[in-house]
């Protein structure tokens, strides 16, 4: 009896941490634009219009321009943006965070 007037076996009241956990993916990576990872509306236009137009909605990605015919490694990197472009350096496939 002595012993539950003293509190034993219950937890001691925690602290709530003040700043929130994050709750997805790109929270915890840093990304600046979480909802967006792919631009199929480039398909078509040169590559340095394409980059310019994602460096406009995600600053600090790094855009890799892949000419036709070219090997990629298959690491994933959420600040990369993969650029296929054909002989004309216009873009062929839809750009994504690769």
């Amino acid at each position: 009896m002595a012993e539950e007037k003293q509190g034993l076996g219950t937890n001691p009241r925690q602290e709530q941490p003040s700043v929130p956990l994050p709750r997805n993916y790109n929270q915890v990576l840093g990304t600046n634009n979480p909802g967006k990872r792919s631009w199929p509306e480039l398909v078509g236009l040169s590559a340095e219009e394409a980059e310019r137009k994602i460096k406009e909605e995600m600053s600090g990605v790094q855009i890799q321009v892949v000419p036709p015919d070219t090997f990629v490694t298959a690491d994933y990197n959420p600040q990369r943006v993969r650029l296929y472009v054909d002989e004309s350096n216009k873009i062929t496939r839809t750009p994504a965070i690769a």
